[in-house]
């Protein structure tokens, strides 16, 4: 039998480690995306554009929807939500894909503009819809259901970790962040689309001499990353959140894409870096609560992130000079 203190202490642990997987699922998701684009050989920098128009077009059709289609099961509209947020964020992934591929344009500085468009279209269609430009808070915003794991609430630390401190389970895509990898794993290594994704990314022109569809495996790659990182946009206003907020991204497209630096372009390495920038934000948090400067405390994530890159570019110089 395990003491009280122990018990305590189990749970304490158990809360910690639920906060990091909650605070790391929309990165995992972005970062699994960005990987993806990236093994293809085009890095995708839209993918905070990409996480918030997904965000927005999640809640905005998950609610209006209620007035469109009334009388529909009240578990369909946040569904809905969800599947229009992601043909939002699609939509979005396609305008940059034409850009790179079929007009030539730089791939950094569209993914940059995609970034800026999504940034002020979220938030001049809020004001008009909402009449409110920082948040969706006066709306009845639904989410996304959660799963619950029965029979654990004599094992209290087993009990917060696999249903979340308040005991009601997790979101649905924390589950699914967590599958990703495997799926993401499983498709790289062995499928023949994944396969053809990496020797594009790779060398191009050996690909297409021997026989691949480019073009079509590139769009594929870019399409591939707006999906998953509209999970992520989604996952924060439909499940972390029950509302947006405008920017509520804040820069976790741009931590995804150092987790591919810093995970070795692998999807095990990619999903650890992200839980790692997770765990930096849950620490800012938990200082958040002492009395430390809030500028200090949003300081955290991106120095640990600075940290985090530099030791991993010494320890890659080392090895290719070794």
């Amino acid at each position: 039998m395990m003491s009280f203190d122990a018990i305590a202490l189990a749970t304490f642990a158990a809360t910690m480690v639920v906060a990091i997987m909650r605070a790391s699922t929309p990165i995992v998701f972005a970062a699994l995306g960005g990987l993806i684009s990236d093994l293809a050989g085009s890095i995708n920098v839209a993918l905070e554009g990409i996480m918030l128009v997904a965000a927005f077009f999640g809640v905005i059709v998950s609610v209006y929807c209620q007035t469109w289609l009334p009388g529909l099961s009240p578990w369909i509209y946040p569904w809905a939500g969800a599947i229009a947020g992601i043909l939002a964020a699609l939509l979005l992934t396609g305008v940059l894909a034409v850009f790179h591929l079929e007009l030539k344009a730089d791939l950094i500085v569209a993914g940059i503009a995609i970034n800026i468009l999504a940034a002020g279209l979220t938030v001049f269609l809020l004001v008009s819809i909402v009449g409110d430009k920082g948040s969706t808070a006066s709306l009845n915003s639904p989410s996304l259901p959660l799963i619950q794991i029965p029979g654990l609430a004599d094992y209290p630390p087993l009990d917060v970790l696999l249903n979340g401190d308040g005991g009601h389970g997790h979101h649905v895509l924390l589950y699914l962040a967590f599958v990703s990898v495997a799926l993401v794993r499983l498709f790289l290594g062995r499928t023949k689309y994944g396969t053809w994704l990496r020797a594009v990314g790779e060398n191009p022109d050996a690909a297409l001499i021997a026989g691949i569809p480019v073009k079509r495996v590139q769009y594929l790659g870019f399409f591939l990353s707006g999906f998953l990182a509209s999970l992520g946009g989604i996952y924060l206003s439909m499940g972390y959140l029950s509302l947006f907020q405008s920017d509520m991204v804040a820069g976790r497209g741009f931590l995804a894409l150092a987790a591919i630096f810093l995970g070795r372009r692998s999807a095990s390495g990619t999903f650890i870096a992200a839980c790692v920038f997770g765990a930096s934000s849950v620490l800012a948090t938990q200082l958040g609560m002492f009395k430390i400067p809030t500028q200090l405390v949003y300081m955290i994530p991106p120095v640990i992130t600075v940290i985090v890159l530099v030791f991993a570019g010494m320890r890659q110089r080392k090895l290719s000079i070794s």
